[in-house]
C-alpha cells in the first residue's frame, strides 16, 4: 500500500502547493489536504474543512489510515490570522493537538515539519555558518520565530514519545518565488525600504519550488532528521533593495521600528526586535546535512530565487 498523507495548512499557498505535488507521485495512494478555512481556489487533492486545535483531527488521521503527516499550518504573519494572540493560539497550541492526535494514531510512521532559520535568531556572534548543532545565542523573543522554536520542542518532544514515527524538520530560509508573500516579501517590495545604519547584512533565499520538493522528497523518501535548506550563496541586503528597484533609507536602530511600521502601513513587513536583529546582522546557513542526508540540490541559488521573485514583483508594478 502506498503513502496516504495528510497536509495541514493546504489553504495557503504553499501548504496547497505541497499537497498538489504529493498528488500524482508514484507510491502515494491518497493526499487529504486540511485547514480551517476553504482554500481560495479549487485544490489538486482531497480537502477537509478541520481545525488542528479540534478533536476531529484525530478520527480523520483514524478515518483515513493516514501514515505520513505533513504539517505545513505554522503561520507566519498575525494579519494571516487575524491577531498576535490567535496566530500563537494556531501554531503552539495547533500544533500541540495535531501532535497529540499522530501520538494517538498508531498507522502514523512519518511526520515532515516545516519550520524557519529564524529559530537560531541573530546576532553579532553568531557564526559565519550556521548548522543544525549550532545553539542560538540569540534566541527569537517575539512572534512567528519564537512559535516556531516552540513548535520544534514539542515535535522533539513527539519524537521521543513516539520513536517509531520518522520525523523530519525543515528550517528554511527565506522563502521566496512568483507566489510568495511573506513578511520579508513585504518588506524588500516597501517603496522605500527601511535599514540599520551602518549595517548591510547577508542574507540567503530559497525558491518555493525548492521548498515544495525538498518536502516531496522527504515524504517519499521518508527522511529523518532536522535540516537547514537555503540556496547556495549569499545576497547582500542593499543588493536585495537595489535589485527590486526601491530605495534604500537608513535609519539608527533606535527607531528602525517605529519608522518601519509607519513606512509599511500597514503591509506584512515585519519589524519586530527579532527580525530587526536579523536586518541588522544576517544568517548564513549550513546545508551539508540536507545535501548529504537527503540527497537534495537546491536548483535556485539565493540570487537566483532572489531573481525570480524581483521578475514577478516587476511584472505587477
Amino acid at each position: 500500500m502506498g503513502v496516504v498523507a495528510v497536509v495541514t495548512g493546504v489553504s495557503r499557498y504553499l501548504g496547497g502547493k505541497v499537497a498538489a505535488r504529493l498528488v500524482d507521485q508514484p507510491g502515494v495512494d491518497r493526499v487529504i489536504g486540511v485547514d480551517v478555512i476553504p482554500p481560495p481556489t479549487s485544490l489538486a487533492c482531497e480537502f477537509v474543512r478541520v481545525d488542528i486545535r479540534d478533536a476531529a483531527l484525530g478520527r480523520l488521521l483514524e478515518d483515513t489510515g493516514a501514515d505520513t503527516v505533513v504539517h505545513m499550518g505554522v503561520i507566519a504573519t498575525p494579519r494571516q490570522a487575524g491577531g498576535r494572540s490567535v496566530m500563537k493560539d494556531i501554531n503552539v497550541i495547533g500544533t500541540m493537538q495535531l501532535l497529540a492526535a499522530c501520538q494517538r494514531a498508531p498507522r502514523v510512521r512519518h511526520l515532515v515539519v516545516k519550520s524557519t532559520a529564524a529559530v537560531y535568531g541573530s546576532g553579532p556572534k553568531d557564526p559565519a555558518l550556521v548548522s543544525e548543532e549550532t545553539s542560538p545565542r540569540h534566541p527569537p523573543t517575539s512572534g512567528w520565530a519564537k512559535d516556531s522554536a516552540e513548535v520544534e520542542e514539542y515535535v522533539r518532544g513527539f519524537a521521543r514519545r513516539r520513536p517509531d514515527v520518522r520525523v523530519c524538520t525543515f528550517r528554511l530560509s527565506n522563502i521566496v518565488g512568483p507566489g510568495m508573500r511573506t513578511g520579508m516579501t513585504s518588506y524588500l517590495t516597501m517603496p522605500v525600504v527601511p535599514t540599520v545604519m551602518g549595517f548591510d547584512p547577508r542574507l540567503q533565499f530559497v525558491h518555493e519550488d525548492d521548498a515544495i520538493e525538498v518536502t516531496r522528497r522527504a515524504v517519499l523518501q521518508r527522511s529523518a532528521g532536522t535540516f537547514n535548506l537555503s540556496g547556495p550563496g549569499v545576497v547582500l541586503l542593499s543588493q536585495a533593495i537595489r535589485r527590486l528597484g526601491r530605495v534604500q533609507m537608513p535609519l539608527p536602530p533606535a527607531v528602525m521600528p517605529v519608522v518601519g511600521r509607519t513606512l509599511a502601513r500597514g503591509a506584512w513587513a515585519d519589524f519586530s526586535r527579532d527580525q530587526v536583529r536579523y536586518l541588522t546582522y544576517g544568517r548564513v546557513l549550513d546545508t551539508s546535512a540536507v545535501e548529504n542526508d537527503v540527497g537534495f540540490f537546491p536548483q535556485y541559488s539565493s540570487r537566483q530565487a532572489l531573481e525570480s521573485f524581483a521578475k514577478a514583483v516587476q511584472r505587477h508594478d
